[in-house]
């Protein structure tokens, strides 16, 4: 996937934006709707949450550093790794969810949440804006980030964005099915 740098940013920061309201919007909830859940074993609107925050935790700080530290200039065009688009790409919500299990160290089920978590949510969703802003100057292809399940892989910032921003959008789709059911 070849994208312009400028576009690729701009489609992040809009669902950015969407999952920012989508958040602000569960502060006018109760707590009881927001940990309801379908099934023992299925996630509250809550603990969808609190599993990105989880990815949060690990994300914003690497991208962070990734981006301080960079000595290149911004590209007008971006060019997904194999990697990075496949993983990217599978974090996209289909209309039938397909499941995946999450590592045990990101799983919240069963935690007990409150309101805390959702305030954490947005305001891991304005640092994202934040780095969204910042790489702008960077090259979305040179600068690299680890990711969460091991040091050994490295996928390009465009990549890693995508990844964490469509992540996001999965378990929002998610969250909001809990809610309307």
């Amino acid at each position: 996937m070849t994208i312009s740098t400028e576009n690729l940013i701009k489609e992040l920061i809009e669902l950015t934006h969407e999952h920012l309201t989508f958040a602000e919007a569960l502060l006018l909830k109760i707590d009881a709707e927001l940990n309801k859940r379908f099934t023992n074993e299925s996630w509250s609107v809550l603990e969808c949450l609190e599993h990105l925050n989880l990815y949060g935790n690990f994300y914003l700080p690497e991208i962070k550093n990734r981006i301080e530290t960079s000595t290149t200039k911004a590209t007008t065009e971006f060019k997904s790794g194999w990697l990075g688009n496949y993983f990217a790409q599978s974090m996209l919500p289909k209309e039938k969810l397909n499941k995946m299990k999450a590592f045990k160290s990101m799983n919240p089920i069963h935690s007990s949440l409150s309101k805390t978590t959702v305030t954490v949510f947005i305001d891991q969703q304005n640092q994202l804006l934040d780095l969204l802003n910042a790489a702008k100057d960077v090259d979305l292809n040179k600068v690299k980030t680890n990711i969460s399940i091991t040091t050994l892989i490295k996928l390009k910032l465009g990549d890693t964005f995508r990844f964490l921003i469509y992540h996001n959008k999965r378990h929002i789709v998610q969250a909001e099915k809990v809610l309307t059911n």
